[in-house]
Parts: structure tokens; sequence; C-alpha cells
């Protein structure tokens, strides 16, 4: 394997144990059995695991971003919502994992100080998103946010990061399809 193949591979595979058994829940030698590397070899690219839950997070949030953002800006504000659910449901994958941050907002005690940054750098991005997408709902009378699209926005994450848990829990995505309903009008 190439210098790019192993550290892609690395990578990949620490997303998915972070989403699968969060900060605390695989170590370096469960990645190095995974992709078939010394944990040396690991350090090399990674030399904390510090920098690998970095790593992972900042690629996790670009690729989730880059897909909120492809959106259709010009679709009405509930179809996004729509859209947006769908990403959600991507996340949970065979229905084994949830959220890269939000699995690392529960370990948030326990998590490096640029780490913890970057989750809530995610969380703050996707709220304000949605409080956009909210606000624009509110105006064409197809979205309820209450008078308050920030407040909305953000008890709509924490909803729709709940149901990834309970979807995970018992292995259904009918509580993820839930949450995008309570603000319908």
């Amino acid at each position: 394997m190439d210098r790019n193949t192993v550290r892609e591979a690395l990578l990949d595979h620490a997303q998915t144990l972070l989403m699968t058994r969060g900060y605390n829940g695989f170590s370096y030698r469960d990645l190095s059995e995974l992709v078939g590397v010394k944990t040396s070899s690991i350090h090399y690219y990674f030399p904390t695991k510090e920098d690998l839950a970095l790593e992972a997070v900042n690629a996790y949030s670009a690729d989730v971003m880059s897909s909120i953002y492809a959106i259709d800006s010009s679709a009405p504000a509930d179809k996004k919502l729509d859209r947006y659910t769908k990403l959600f449901g991507r996340i949970i994958g065979g229905g084994n994992q949830i959220c890269l941050c939000g699995m690392l907002a529960a370990d948030i005690e326990s998590l490096p100080e640029r780490v913890r940054h970057a989750v809530q750098s995610f969380y703050k991005a996707n709220e304000n998103w949605l409080a956009k997408v909210l606000a624009e709902g509110e105006a064409q009378d197809t979205l309820d946010a209450g008078k308050n699209p920030e407040a909305a926005a953000r008890t709509l994450y924490a909803a729709f990061q709940g149901s990834l848990l309970a979807c995970r829990l018992f292995q259904t995505r009918t509580r993820l399809e839930e949450v995008a309903n309570a603000v319908r009008r």
C-alpha cells in the first residue's frame, strides 16, 4: 500500500470506529488489525490519538457539510429539510453507527480540547444551516420555528442527533423520519 492509501484507510477505519465505539472504545491496536499495519506505522501518520481523532472529525465534517451545502438553495424550505433528513439516514448505514460528532459529544469529558472544539464547530454549522432553513420555512408558511429560528434549530438538531441513537437502539429509521415532521405546518 502506498502512503496515501494507508493514511486514507486509517482515517476511514478510524471514522467507523469512532461512529460505532466512540473515542474511548478503540485503540491503535484495533486500527492496526483492520488496516493490516503495525501500530508504529499508525504513529507515523498520526502521532497521537488526538491527532487521529481531530483529522477524522475534520474530514467527516467537511464531507457532511459539503453534502448539506449541495442541497439546492432554490428549493422550498420543507424540501431542504427533507434532503437534510435523508443525509442523516445515510449516517446510520447498516444501523450500527451514529453521527461521528454525536458519538464524540457523548465522550466530551475525555476529549482533547482541539477535538472538542471541532465537534462544537460541527454542531454550530449544522444549527446555523437549520436556522436559515427554518426561517425560510416560517416565511413560506411550511415550517414552524416558533418565532425563534435559532432556538428551534438547536432543538431540531438535538432531536436529529437523539433520533440516531434511538434508530440504532431500536434498529429502525422511523424515529429519524419523525423528527422533521415535528416542525411541519
